[in-house]
């Protein structure tokens, strides 16, 4: 029996055993099993297979979005209209056969757009390129989910259930669960809140499927068994997902209002060039970017040139990304913008830069 007839095996299983306090702990047990199975299936195989191309881009700019989705959503042709690539388009599935990078310039920032091939049913398995898609749209810092708005919402679940499978949790924070393997002592079970999901049986009999016995365990918060298995795991990516709905002047206007007021969606065309503007925006603030300028001197801003840095950046961050050598000669900065209380305001390297800063440094 491989691995996945396993996997198939205990998703049936999961699928006809009633949810109730009774058959928790099988429950938990299952689960454990299948995350067990999928992370052995994403695993390299051993064997040296054929050497063939590669797949995955060099990361550039100041941010990396990947561009996932069934075929002939309109990926390409999104990465035509944004960057100035050009990705092969027509009215055929499959017309996008490997990774194509792209750069948008927004707001003097350079953020690398990434056309990946479309994704089919069955893509966490290997089918159609579909690791190669998933790894690759692991090392993103958002997932741009292009979805068209004529097919409901029967594409987002199953990508959803792919990605998940594959350990890429879309708008969701890490649990707040400590966990740490020891060498003796059996295990320490602690929680810091009243629990409704997980009891001390359960997290025990979790812990014995992954061969461990001597842990120390705290939950922070009222966590599921799923995300217990997540931070047992360890290799699971949470990351912010856009969805991102096209070809809307196709469907009526209810519709496209439905779709657009769904939490974290937008809805654009590429064919009539309809909202790309906004989709634009709201990608900016999901990748929690800013600008900050600097200043010499007796001299005017150099608005031309912004340096790019991530939100909840402090001064010595900025040092860092100027000259590695600056932090070690730095006597004070003077900034002037909104993270001050007046203009200029003298601070140290721990101060908290926010966007379109001005800042001027000033050295031993």
């Amino acid at each position: 029996m491989g691995i996945l007839d396993k996997i198939a095996e205990i998703e049936r299983e999961i699928a006809r055993t009633q949810k109730n306090k009774a058959t928790e702990y099988h429950l938990g047990l299952l689960k454990a099993k299948l995350a067990k199975y999928r992370a052995q299936l994403l695993e390299p195989s051993k064997t040296a297979g054929v050497k063939g191309d590669g797949f995955d881009v060099m990361k550039s700019g100041d941010a990396r979005v990947a561009l996932i989705g069934f075929p002939s959503v309109g990926k390409s042709t999104f990465l035509s209209l944004m960057t100035s690539t050009a990705s092969e388009i027509a009215n055929y599935e499959f017309t996008t056969l490997t990774c194509i990078p792209g750069v948008i310039e927004y707001k003097g920032a350079n953020i690398q757009l990434l056309d990946l091939p479309g994704i089919i049913e069955g893509a966490a398995q290997g089918k159609g390129r579909g690791r190669q898609v998933i790894a690759v749209a692991r090392t993103a810092d958002v997932v741009i989910m292009m979805l068209d708005a004529t097919k409901g919402d029967v594409q987002r679940e199953l990508l959803e259930k792919e990605l998940e499978s594959v350990g890429i949790r879309l708008n969701c924070s890490k649990p707040n669960i400590y966990f740490k393997p020891k060498k003796g002592g059996g295990l320490s079970y602690n929680s810091t809140v009243p629990l409704t999901q997980c009891s001390e049986k359960l997290v025990q009999l979790i812990l014995h499927e992954y061969k461990i016995f001597n842990a120390e365990v705290l939950f922070r918060e009222d966590s599921t068994p799923d995300e217990f298995i997540d931070v047992i795991v360890g290799n699971r990516v949470y990351m912010p997902c856009l969805y991102v709905y096209n070809k809307v002047d196709q469907i009526s206007i209810e519709e496209v209002n439905r779709l657009a007021h769904r939490p974290n969606s937008v809805v654009i065309s590429c064919g009539m060039k309809l909202n790309l503007d906004y989709l634009l925006e709201t990608l900016w603030e999901y990748l929690a970017l800013i600008c900050i300028y600097t200043k010499k001197r007796g001299e005017r801003p150099d608005f031309g040139d912004a340096i790019i840095m991530r939100r909840a950046a402090t001064v010595e961050h900025v040092c860092h990304r100027i000259h590695r050598t600056l932090v070690g000669q730095f006597k004070y900065a003077l900034v002037w913008g909104t993270s001050t209380k007046y203009s200029p305001q003298r601070v140290g390297l721990t101060h908290i830069m926010e966007h379109e800063d001005v800042i001027q440094v000033v050295k031993k």
